[in-house]
């Protein structure tokens, strides 16, 4: 089985359910759910920092990374999450080159929550309809005027990028993207093994 590789940006504050809950979906999921036990996930989720050394996300939990920007292979799925540390690479050029370079060749690219912001710091989502956690909606509107925000819908695809609301919202697209990779069946087995409620619509679950 030739794995599809996602990388999971992390950094200093990252949000722990902005990564972590992509990295559950893309390491549970199976294609034959009778042999959970005895096949790997098609999908070889990886934790990617600016250094190896260990990152520090919101609450204190310690995570050590997979991979630095430099020793990082060519992903196919790339996953940006958010957290109050987003702030502090808005203007992070070699994080943005790095982010630039990985999605030229990547099949998709997702932003969970606030890593949005990221990816349109980035000029990645320029032309693209969007979203993000709802505290940031006003902001990224202003901030971006070539990114159409979108305020009502939990999680947005336009293309290969994929954009989410807050925090556990990235658990629905995540299944949405197994969904796009290997279909509903198996998208759906993930979310029951998981005991999580499928997405079945994209509707945002709080009221703004």
């Amino acid at each position: 089985m030739i794995r599809k590789h996602v990388g999971i940006l992390i950094y200093e504050e990252v949000e722990v359910l902005d990564f972590c809950g992509p990295f559950e979906v893309f390491s549970v999921t199976r294609l034959r759910e009778e042999l959970r036990r005895d096949e790997p996930s098609p999908f070889l989720p990886l934790l990617i920092a600016e250094d190896l050394q260990p990152v520090t996300a919101t609450g204190g939990m310690r995570v050590l990374p997979h991979h630095s920007l430099t020793d990082c292979p060519q992903l196919d799925v790339l996953v940006v999450p958010g957290g109050w540390g987003f702030r502090h690479h808005m203007q992070n050029t070699a994080l943005h080159d790095w982010i630039r370079r990985q999605a030229d060749k990547a099949e998709t690219v997702a932003a969970v929550c606030t890593g949005a912001m990221l990816l349109s710091s980035a000029g990645l989502l320029d032309g693209s309809r969007a979203t993000t956690h709802w505290r940031f909606l006003d902001a990224m509107h202003d901030a971006f005027p070539a990114v159409t925000v979108v305020r009502d819908k939990h999680f947005v695809q336009d293309g290969r990028m994929f954009t989410s609301a807050g925090i556990s919202a990235g658990i629905d697209m995540s299944l949405k993207l197994v969904e796009q990779y290997f279909g509903d069946t198996i998208a759906r087995a993930t979310a029951r093994h998981m005991e999580y409620p499928y997405p079945d619509n994209d509707t945002r679950r709080i009221q703004l």
